[in-house]
């Protein structure tokens, strides 16, 4: 049961239009921007959240729900804006701010997570009002889609189909790429970390904070480090969990995440074949080689689904990828696959298969099961929550990576190297490469990204910073987090949690006492400090899910 929150009003008034203005001049901007004339986005930090309860029947009635404005394209303050949905649980007691969460994706929307999952945080309201948002195309605020066949992009052909194949999948991306910018409407060109940072920081003044407190997941460690690097005098107590990488490229990442989920699909047919339910049998090795022919099938015969749609092995690749986050999901991932495998039945896993990749394991299940909604053009103000398309959080996840990416080879070159590349994700995973090396190609087509993270991110004159790495993490691995920490520099101390599963905060009692006594008290582990694994969950046929 979540806790009854506090009335009192906590108003707090910046320090004078003169230090605000000083504030915004040059303040977090890429480098080349840095030499010009900054455009005046003082009306944009002159707000103040009216705040009143969230719309929805299902919404818990002590969340409370807001909006702030953040400009379209923030070199032309002028030229459009864009409204962001915001939610918060109050202070319970003395509150010295706000933390704003983000959960990651890149895609997830905050609040429909925070409705669901707040009580993981109700110890942060001891000390502060905890603060979400959707960002800048997802959820609420001016969500992107691909329209009713985004989602059903192409594959990667499994055996080399020469320059005829490569050059109809290059076709088929491009059509994807332009669908996606048909149904977003103007925010597309605009989305993209370095501008939801900087969005960042305009809540921030609007929740009337000196400096930010932010606690933020997978991709949401990604948000945190660029915010870190463009505003570095506003960073306040920042707790980064699942640390996603700064430096490595779109191939080496999508490797290292098809040999996390390979490794985490091990583990749950390890725990699966000693359940008479397992529906791919008892026989440990066998059951390997089951899945891989399950997946392979519905990739030549896909099934219906109750909606008219197809459902693929990839389809099914992406709702393995999701049920395999944590232990806890396991139950239920595995009675979703008994009801494909012996009825035919996609709903359960249709379930875990619309999901995005970098939440926090202790996510809510959404049902996706039925039609996408349509999506609405809107002139930037908030959609409801019922007209957010289906497809909202991989296509923003999509949009976002692209958008965040410099790297664009051309036709010529992906033909050169697709038959290595796909050796190299087949052989990091039988069941995932495939998947990952179709990710890796969705930014074909699609505009070149910023090069300010991989150039800029680096050696932050900031406070502490404290970031998690989970040694068994199945999308975020260890290594990155001391990659990133490294290269962050000395405002950078790592806590090492030698336990399993997509980022630690849901998971292990240790590094949720340790980072809300950080957030909370400004308690600081020292660099090198860790968390044993906790004992597992009792995780059973009966388990919860």
């Amino acid at each position: 049961m979540l806790a009854t929150l506090s009335t009192r009003l906590l108003v707090r008034r910046c320090a004078g239009a003169s230090a605000l203005a000083v504030a915004l001049l040059g303040a977090g901007l890429p480098a080349t921007a840095a030499d010009r004339p900054q455009p005046d986005l003082t009306r944009f930090y002159h707000q103040r959240p009216a705040w009143a309860a969230c719309p929805g029947a299902d919404m818990p009635e002590d969340l409370e729900c807001a909006k702030v404005t953040v400009p379209l394209d923030y070199a032309r303050p002028g030229a459009g804006t864009l409204d962001l949905a915001l939610a918060r649980y109050r202070a319970t007691g003395p509150s010295h701010g706000s933390v704003v969460l983000n959960f990651g994706g890149p895609g997830g929307a905050g609040i429909p997570e925070l409705a669901a999952e707040g009580r993981q945080f109700m110890d942060l309201t001891n000390g502060y009002d905890v603060v979400t948002f959707d960002p800048r195309g997802v959820g609420r605020s001016s969500p992107v889609s691909c329209g009713e066949d985004g989602t059903a992009v192409p594959a990667v052909p499994r055996h080399g189909a020469g320059n005829d194949g490569s050059q109809d999948l290059f076709r088929q991306l491009r059509q994807v790429a332009e669908e996606c910018a048909r149904n977003s409407g103007p925010v597309l060109p605009h989305i993209g970390t370095v501008n939801a940072s900087r969005d960042l920081d305009v809540i921030r003044q609007a929740l009337g904070d000196g400096k930010l407190d932010y606690l933020g997941f997978s991709y949401g460690t990604r948000l945190g480090a660029v915010y870190a690097a463009q505003f570095p005098d506003k960073v306040g107590r920042f707790a980064l969990d699942g640390v996603d990488t700064l430096t490595e490229s779109p191939a080496d990442q999508g490797l290292a995440g098809a040999e996390g989920q390979q490794q985490a699909l091990d583990d749950f047919l390890d725990w699966c074949t000693t359940d008479v339910g397992c529906p791919f049998g008892q026989d440990r090795r066998r059951a390997g080689d089951e899945v891989v022919r399950l997946v392979r099938s519905l990739d030549r015969d896909p099934v219906r689904t109750d909606f008219g749609g197809s459902f693929t092995g990839q389809d099914l690749v992406g709702a393995l990828a999701q049920g395999l986050y944590s232990r806890q999901l396991w139950p239920p991932l595995e009675r979703a696959l008994a009801s494909l495998v012996e009825d035919g039945d996609t709903r359960r896993v249709l379930a875990f298969a619309s999901g995005g990749t970098g939440l926090p394991h202790g996510r809510r299940l959404t049902d996706r099961t039925g039609p996408p909604a349509a999506p609405r053009h809107t002139d930037g103000g908030l959609v409801d929550a019922a007209d957010v398309p289906a497809d909202n959080l991989p296509a923003a996840l999509m949009a976002i990576n692209c958008a965040d990416d410099p790297d664009r080879p051309d036709a010529a070159r992906l033909t050169r190297e697709m038959s290595t590349l796909r050796a190299a994700y087949d052989h990091a995973s039988p069941i995932f490469g495939r998947y990952r090396l179709t990710q890796l190609l969705l930014c074909y087509g699609r505009p070149r990204g910023t090069d300010f993270i991989r150039e800029r991110v680096k050696n932050v004159p900031t406070a502490k910073m404290l970031l998690v790495g989970t040694r068994g993490d199945p999308a975020t691995p260890y290594r990155w987090t001391v990659e990133t920490a490294r290269r962050l520099g000395p405002s950078a101390v790592v806590l090492d949690n030698k336990g399993e599963g997509h980022t630690g905060y849901s998971s292990s009692m240790c590094v949720h006492h340790k980072v809300n006594d950080f957030l909370l008290y400004g308690t600081l582990p020292a660099s090198g400090g860790s968390c044993p694994a906790d004992a597992p969950a009792a995780v059973g046929p009966e388990g919860a899910g």
